[in-house]
């Protein structure tokens, strides 16, 4: 769908710094914004509050801005102008969650660790990764690749799927094969 003649007189407004036109954007595309912020929030299986999605969705409109609206300067009008910001809120939205989701990590883990052995909350994110790394070494190193872009760096499978060189639909197989694995050695270790 080509670039329609109100997206275009828009973008030319927000360009010459017309007064209103930024309010007029958001007006506008504030509903897309949300929308790809909960739909890819769901696709990476996390839940947000409303606060949450409301500061995603302020990161985004903050980028669209930067740099005297440097994105809207590079757009070349050959997609409609919802798909074109689709791609950037989703591609900001993923930074966001993984932001969040690390946060949300290393916040638990420090108030857990504080609360039952009061260790620094300054050395808590080398401890966790000292861990994390014992027990991907006790895997398969592809197996341990595959949980390590997957639960550490939240790349989509297909985006596993590229980076390793595989089939799409052989990440599902690898994760479910290093979960029971890792549950395998979890239990051993409970036992000794």
């Amino acid at each position: 769908m080509p670039l329609s003649d109100l997206d275009q007189n828009l973008i030319d407004r927000c360009l010459n710094h017309d007064e209103g036109s930024w309010p007029d954007f958001v007006d506008r595309y504030l509903g897309l914004i949300f929308h790809v912020v909960r739909h890819t929030a769901h696709s990476r299986s996390m839940t947000l509050s409303y606060v949450d999605v409301e500061d995603v969705a302020a990161e985004i409109l903050l980028e669209l801005v930067r740099n005297d609206y440097s994105a809207l300067r590079q757009f070349k009008g050959l997609s409609s102008l919802a798909a074109y910001l689709t791609v950037i809120c989703r591609r900001i939205c993923v930074r966001q969650l993984i932001r969040l989701r690390r946060e949300s990590a290393l916040g638990h883990v420090s108030a857990h660790r504080a609360a039952v052995d009061g260790s620094s909350a300054e050395i808590e994110p080398v401890l966790a990764t000292e861990e994390v790394e014992a027990l991907l070494s006790r895997l398969a190193p592809r197996q341990a690749e595959v949980v390590r872009l997957y639960h550490l760096e939240f790349k989509s499978y297909r985006e596993i799927a590229n980076h390793l060189g595989v089939e799409e639909n052989s990440i599902g197989a690898i994760l479910t094969k290093a979960r029971r694995q890792l549950q395998s050695l979890a239990a051993s270790d409970l036992d000794s």
